[in-house]
Parts: structure tokens; sequence; C-alpha cells
């Protein structure tokens, strides 16, 4: 009998597909939102503190839902879950587009996050699963995925800007509804169904880090005008409550949404500390310089969004690199260096005034996002040395909801500024995040054992073998 072979190829391209156009989605909504939060802000007669909840709504459901949606895609199976994840986000969409006002809008943007915690863990457990044992195939195709990411990122202001000029804002949501039913369809008629794998669920964890993060965020942003009042001191009062209990239901669960663990590593912890630094100023600078440049500078949509185009170009860009330099150098140095270089960047912005020109605002454009863009590959390689492959998914799932709050913070803390100051505001965020990407550097430096990628795989297969 001949041995019949079946080419799985053609599968597995449409996988990475399905997979990719997920990511798209998660990662269009954090740039193109900005652009049209001017108009989004006019039309509704929103404030900067409504405009702050639009934005943060989503990273706030997306940080807090993301470990425990991780554990339920495994229990009901990574492709449901993934196609759960697309209905989420597709409906809610729909529900930005059709808002009436700016309370609709923001619970409907929440509900886009809860859909986005979804799709992350799970198109990266059916990439892992396509690509079976093929450790090549899942690098090209982890690859393929991020890559995916990142165009997002890039084209996000633009086609914001296009869509909010020539189609109005509601445009930027409903733009996701083909995309989404898309991945729906490639997802039912492609992607082979996973096998599902008992989790044990944290709901008090989980409950705790909600009411935790908003508690905070919300402080935050209601002391804009009001200051200290006290529906401030209630909610920081209520953050502070939630935060130590969650970190004692973490300490005590049996299969904690958090593992303390990890934060015995020195690596860990640091590496950690880096991601909320980086993703608390760069979301809020994004955040302030789409309204600075629309509200502040008169700038259209369109303009806006071609003016902040050199910023996610030179992130992949600088993304590229730092993966082709680390495999063979040590992280320490590659890390520290990308902070202090784009500490410079955020420093060369903050001179900036109503009146600067583009080529004032370009050097810090560029220079900004080189450096973290540097910095970020390298934060992510370190951090996961310090775990076995096994637990891998669980500490990236960690630093990235880690990374989410840190930006749903920044937007917060950046648009209070803002709001009270207007272009000192914007000067002063450009400082701060300057002088906590240089503390963030210094962490790097005391915090992060020196070694190199290739060192960093030697260790996590001996730590495997070790779990």
């Amino acid at each position: 009998m001949h041995e019949v072979r079946i080419d799985l190829r053609p599968r597995i391209g449409l996988t990475i597909l399905a997979t990719s156009l997920g990511f798209v989605l998660v990662q269009l909504d954090v740039s193109i939102v900005n652009i049209a939060l001017a108009r989004i802000g006019a039309d509704l007669g929103t404030p900067v503190a409504g405009l702050q909840w639009i934005v943060d709504s989503y990273a706030l459901a997306f940080a807090a839902l993301l470990l425990s949606a991780g554990a339920l895609g495994d229990q009901i199976g990574a492709r449901k879950g993934f196609i759960v994840g697309f209905a989420a986000f597709v409906a809610a969409s729909l529900g930005c587009g059709l808002a009436p006002g700016p309370i609709a809008l923001i619970v409907a943007r929440a509900f886009q996050g809860i859909g986005a915690a979804l799709l992350v863990p799970c198109s990266l457990a059916l990439l892992n699963q396509a690509a079976g044992n093929d450790a090549r195939l899942r690098t090209r195709a982890v690859s393929l995925w991020t890559a995916s990411g990142s165009v997002a990122l890039a084209v996000g202001p633009i086609v914001g800007g296009f869509l909010v000029a020539s189609l109005g804002w509601r445009s930027i949501f409903l733009i996701n509804i083909p995309i989404g039913m898309g991945g729906i369809f490639l997802t039912q008629a492609f992607v082979r169904e996973s096998p599902a794998r008992h989790h044990t669920f944290d709901p008090a964890g989980q409950l705790f880090a909600i009411i935790s993060l908003l508690g905070l965020v919300g402080a935050i942003i209601c002391s804009e005008g009001s200051g200290f009042s006290p529906i401030v001191w209630c909610s920081l009062i209520v953050a502070f409550i939630s935060g130590a209990a969650f970190v004692l239901v973490e300490s005590r669960v049996s299969s904690p949404m958090l593992p303390l663990d990890f934060f015995r590593q020195p690596t860990f912890t640091a590496a950690t500390l880096v991601g909320l630094a980086v993703n608390f100023t760069v979301y809020g600078v994004i955040f302030i310089l789409g309204l600075y440049l629309q509200r502040i500078r008169g700038y259209s949509p369109v303009m806006s969004g071609l003016i902040l185009l050199p910023v996610p170009i030179a992130f992949l860009f600088s993304n590229l690199f730092a993966a082709w330099i680390a495999r063979g150098t040590n992280l320490r140095p590659l890390m520290v260096t990308g902070l202090l270089v784009g500490a410079a960047g955020y420093w060369l912005l903050n001179s900036i005034d109503a009146g600067s020109s583009y080529l004032q605002m370009l050097p810090g454009f560029v220079i900004m996002p080189l450096g973290v863009g540097l910095a970020v590959p390298c934060m992510t390689t370190a951090l996961l040395t310090t775990v076995p492959p096994a637990r891998s998914g669980i500490a990236s799932g960690v630093l990235n909801s880690v990374r989410q709050s840190g930006g749903a913070l920044g937007v917060a803390v950046y648009g209070a500024l803002l709001n009270e100051k207007a272009v000192a505001g914007a000067q002063l965020s450009f400082t701060m995040s300057a002088a906590l990407l240089i503390l963030a550097a210094v962490i790097a430096a005391i915090g992060v054992r020196q070694k190199s990628a290739s060192e960093s795989l030697v260790e996590s297969k001996t730590l495997s073998s070790k779990a």
C-alpha cells in the first residue's frame, strides 16, 4: 500500500490568516481610536475625562480579564473561545458605532476589551496547535501574527484619519465588523477544533483585580478639576483594599490567576516593572498627542494620522532590529540602551508648544519609538527566561496584563494633566515620561540578569526539566 500524505500547509496558512485577523482587530482599536477622540468629544459633547474612559474602558477590560480569558479558552477549546471572542468584538463594535452617547460608547468599548481578552490567548493557542512539533513553523507563524499586529498599529492612525474625515467617527468602529466576520468564517471553515482542558478558575481574584483597577483609574480621572474630593478618596480606599485582598487571595488559592512565585525572580520583577513604565508612557503620550494635534494645533484627522505615522513605523523597524541583534547579544545592555534612547525621545518632545513645526516634533516621534521598540522584545525575552516553557503562556499573560494596566493608568494621569494645563500639561507629560524611562533603565540595570538570548534558551530548557 502507498502511504497517503496530506499537505496541511494551506490549512496552516489559513489558520495564521484567521488568527492574524483577530490580532489586527485588537491592535487596530488601540491606535485608530486616538485619532477620532477629538471628533467624538465634539459630536457627543464629551469632556477629556469622558474621552479617557472611552480609551480606558477597553484597556481595563482587556487587562483585567486577559488571564482568566486564557483559562476559559482552554476550558471550552481555543477554537470555540476564539470564535466567541470575535463575536463579542463584532457585537461590541456595532454597539460603539451606534452609541447614542458617551456612556453607551464606554460600555461598548468595555465589551470590545472582553472580546480582545479572548482573542489574544486563544489565537496563540491555535497557532501553537497548528504548528504541532515543528518549532521553526511555530516561530514563523507567531512572527507573522506579531507582524500583522504591528502593521495594524502602523496603519491605524492613517485609516482612522481618512475614515473620520470621509464617513465620520462611527466608521472606525463599524470597519471592525467585516474584518471580524471574515475571521469567524475562516476559523469555522479551516481552523481545527482544539481539545478542551480542565482549568480551575479564580473568581475571587478576578473580581478583586477588576475592582482595584477600576477604583485606581476612576480616582485619577475623577480628581481632574475637583482635586481630592470624597469620591476620589473613596475610590482610592476601595482600590487599596481590593488590591490587598487580591494579593491575599492569590497567595492562598491553589490555581491563582497571578502566580506570585514569579516575582521571586528579580529579572521577572524588573521586566514587569519596565513593561508597566513603557506602556504607561506610550499609551498616555499617544492619547494626548491625538488631542494636542487636533484640539490645540487644529490639524484634521487625516493630517494628524500622517504626522503620527513615523511613530509606529519606527516601532516596527526597531522591533525587527531587536529580534535580529538580540540572538547572540546580552539582553540587559540592549534593554537599558533602548530605555535611555526612548527617554531622550520624550525629552525632545517636551519643548513643543502651540506653535511648534512638524520638523520640531519629528525627532521625538522617531527617537522615542526606536528606543522603546528596542527595549520591549529584550524585556519580554528576559522575563520568559525566568519560567519553564510550560508556564511561559501564564508568564506572558501576566506581562501583557500588567502592560495594559499601565497603559490605562497612563491615559488617566496624562489626560488629567492635559485637561488642567493644556500645552503645559502635555509638556509635563513628556518630561514625566522621560523620567519614568530613566527609572526603568535603572531598574533593568539592577534587576535583569546579564545573559544572551541563546543562553536564555538553554536556561529555559533547564527550568523545564526541573519543573
